[in-house]
């Protein structure tokens, strides 16, 4: 962690026992838990937990919150988390525009930035414009607040465990460029962790509650998938998983910027660039159909600024698409809903960052 503040380690933050104990501490939420029911819950000793909890108040994570009557013997003290201890910079880099937020432990965003942006323009301008970014969210630190790190998402394809990018479509010299090292140097060492826009959506959505199995499909400038199975952003063994736009359904189709022919992205965005809402929406729902029949997910949600001008023909269009599957099948139709927020990539990226503070994939 950096800032005014100093904090703790961010290793240390992610060792398994601290993370269970901080994230009961979140659950918990300002009542608070006492230490005896964080051990019970952790499965923790109680001199574990005492060892834990301690050295969180030192590092101004934790904070007493009060004493609650005990069945018997003297009333145990409770603890919370303080969520504005610890910060972290989530940023959403489009093919045209920069979004980003400042958010404390709690995930709850406490700035904003909004500002055009060439994703096109070069790796030079466009980190230094995300440096500039930052630099002004970390000045809205509040005072003993500290900079957990910052999380980066952009469109695919791209080696999340490395931070390298690969060939983003229509922008192929960024391939093999290797952002997260280059950003935290321009940061001054500040964790940067980089993922595409789709999984850094999935996540929050994960960890704002959004159970079991399903698929964001993001539609913008561009289209791709984040897929949590079983409660887990799916990434694949090279972190490749979730190119959703490039799936070919119309051999011979018209050309892609992935160097294909008939994908599901090339055919979505020439139906919107047409006028042709409903047409994109019935293209969106076979690449949706296909989807739940490989992975038998639970929901298929939608967001993207594409989706949200027409949010109500992109959900018919393709709940239509998957209840014709389901009458073919036998099979109960999948859930379809849109999840809008113009913001939500970019706190999304800053879930990259602190998810993982609390035992939560990252």
């Amino acid at each position: 962690m950096r800032g005014p503040g100093g904090g703790a380690n961010l290793l240390a933050l992610r060792s398994h026992n601290t993370a269970l104990v901080l994230d009961l501490l979140r659950t918990a939420g300002p009542e608070g838990i006492s230490r005896l029911e964080l051990a019970e819950r952790t499965g923790l000793t109680p001199q574990a937990v005492s060892k834990i909890t301690a050295r969180l108040r030192e590092e101004g994570l934790a904070a007493e919150a009060g004493r609650r009557a005990s069945t018997g013997g003297k009333p145990r003290t409770v603890l919370r988390l303080v969520p504005e201890a610890g910060h972290a910079v989530g940023v959403h880099l489009d093919r045209d525009e920069l979004r980003a937020v400042l958010a404390d432990l709690d995930g709850t965003v406490v700035a904003r930035r909004h500002a055009p942006l060439d994703l096109g323009a070069g790796a030079e301008a466009v980190l230094t414009r995300v440096a500039s970014v930052v630099a002004e969210l970390e000045a809205e630190l509040p005072a003993g607040g500290s900079l957990l790190g910052a999380g980066v998402a952009l469109p695919g394809p791209l080696d999340h465990r490395r931070g390298v990018l690969h060939r983003v479509t229509g922008f192929p010299e960024w391939d093999g460029f290797p952002l997260r090292d280059a950003l935290s140097a321009r940061l001054g060492g500040v964790p940067v962790v980089v993922d595409k826009d789709t999984n850094a959506v999935a996540l929050g959505l994960a960890v704002g509650g959004e159970g079991g199995s399903f698929a964001y499909l993001h539609l913008g400038t561009g289209l791709g998938a984040g897929l949590v199975i079983g409660g887990s952003v799916h990434r694949g063994p090279r972190t490749g998983a979730g190119e959703f736009g490039h799936q070919v359904v119309q051999l011979d189709g018209p050309p892609c910027g992935c160097g294909d022919r008939g994908c599901v992205e090339a055919l979505c965005l020439a139906a919107v660039a047409r006028g042709e809402t409903a047409e994109a929406a019935r293209v969106l729902g076979t690449g949706a159909a296909n989807l739940v029949g490989l992975l038998d997910i639970d929901r298929v949600l939608l967001g993207g600024r594409t989706v949200e001008g027409a949010p109500e023909v992109f959900v018919s269009g393709v709940r239509e698409v998957l209840e014709a599957r389901a009458r073919r099948t036998g099979e109960e139709c999948v859930g379809v809903a849109v999840v809008s927020g113009e913001g939500r990539v970019a706190e999304g990226a800053a879930q990259l960052v602190l998810a993982p503070v609390f035992g939560q994939d990252g």
